[in-house]
Order: C-alpha cells, then sequence, then structure tokens
C-alpha cells in the first residue's frame, strides 16, 4: 500500500472557540496518539486531508503525516462530524506500525447473481456491509467481494465462508451471517403444493 503526505501545524490553540476559528479558516483540529507518543494537538488542511483519504483505501490510507519537522505515520482512526451540515470537525491520528496488525474495517462488495435463490421466488438479504479484520497497515485490503453466485434458498453465507488473503484475520465470530436468504412476497403467500394437506376450517 503506498503512502500519501499530509502537512500538519502543532501551533494550534486548544479550546472550543479556537477550534471554531480553525473551521473558519479551512482547517481541522486533531489530535495524534500512540504507543510511545504523547498526544500531540495539530491542525490539517481540510482540503488536503480530503485529498489524502480520497484514494481507494479511504479512511484505511497510511498517511505520513509531517508535523512541523517530525514525521508520524498514522491511520485517521475517529472522524467526529459536524450534526448538520456532516463536515470534518476533528480527527484522531492513530501513530501506527507498519510491521504489527491493526484493527479496522473493509467493505464488503456483494457480487454475482443468486439464480437458484430468484428462481425460488425468494430474496437475498445482505447482514453485514463491513468487515473488522486484525492485518498489518500495509496490507489492508480496499475491500472483499462476497460471491453469491452458488447461494441457494434458505442458505447463507457465513464469516466462516469468506476467503480472505494471508495475514488478514476476521474479528467476528465464525458464523456470523454476512448474507441470508428469505422468501420473497409470492413464495411466502404461494398455495399448497399439490397433495399438501389442506389447512382445517376452526
Amino acid at each position: 500500500m503506498s503512502q500519501v503526505t499530509l502537512h500538519a501545524s502543532t501551533s494550534r490553540a486548544q479550546g472550543s472557540s479556537n477550534s471554531r476559528r480553525l473551521r473558519l479558516a479551512g482547517s481541522i483540529p486533531a489530535v495524534v496518539y500512540g504507543e510511545g507518543v504523547a498526544p500531540l494537538p495539530v491542525s490539517v488542511d481540510a482540503k488536503s486531508f480530503r485529498t489524502a483519504v480520497s484514494g481507494e483505501q479511504g479512511l484505511n490510507s497510511l498517511i505520513s503525516l509531517d508535523a512541523d519537522g517530525s514525521t508520524f505515520l498514522v491511520m485517521a482512526r475517529e472522524i467526529q462530524r459536524h450534526p448538520v451540515r456532516g463536515t470534518v470537525a476533528h480527527i484522531d491520528f492513530q501513530v501506527v506500525d507498519p510491521n504489527k496488525p491493526v484493527t479496522t474495517e473493509v467493505p464488503l462488495h456483494v457480487i454475482g447473481d443468486a439464480v437458484e435463490v430468484r428462481h425460488a421466488d425468494w430474496e437475498v438479504d445482505q447482514q453485514m456491509f463491513s468487515l473488522e479484520i486484525r492485518v498489518r497497515p500495509d496490507q489492508i485490503p480496499t475491500h472483499f467481494d462476497v460471491d453469491i453466485s452458488a447461494l441457494k434458498a434458505g442458505n447463507s453465507i457465513r464469516v466462516s465462508d469468506l476467503v480472505l488473503p494471508k495475514g488478514v484475520v476476521a474479528v467476528p465470530d465464525a458464523h456470523a451471517s454476512v448474507v441470508t436468504t428469505h422468501a420473497g412476497r409470492a413464495a411466502a403467500t404461494a398455495k399448497p403444493a399439490e397433495g399438501a394437506a389442506a389447512p382445517v376450517a376452526s
């Protein structure tokens, strides 16, 4: 995984009023933290941050943070947003070791056509939209594909069924459902098949 460079200022004054002034000026207040690193208040340019996390890796991007001459390898771990505008209000940058696993989430993309499910008038229901994993930060996948082509009515795909790259460990329970199936409206209201017992009138 490639790294992106982001410049940060260590001269920001703390406090809510100073943070508001930073945001009005186009910057985002942030903090750098991690094992062996004392929490360091910084600020980053909002536009530059959006660019840094706009690639395929998104918030899982590895960032080389240049904080007035001190360089940290970080990931944006906690993002606080304005409750109305949705703009980024604060960032927690975690210092990471490229050789040690981190816990993060990766999107799950359902692919393929569950023909047998569709022909049975059943429906596919995606239960999990991202997968929490443990992996080295330089080996984080952009996403995982979940192929439903062989799925049958009444069956499901569980975490244990996913084929993960070497070095990637799933955090959720292996039996947790990723994709399930359920009877569609037509199948649920279908008349009993010929020869089936009719309901007894009360």
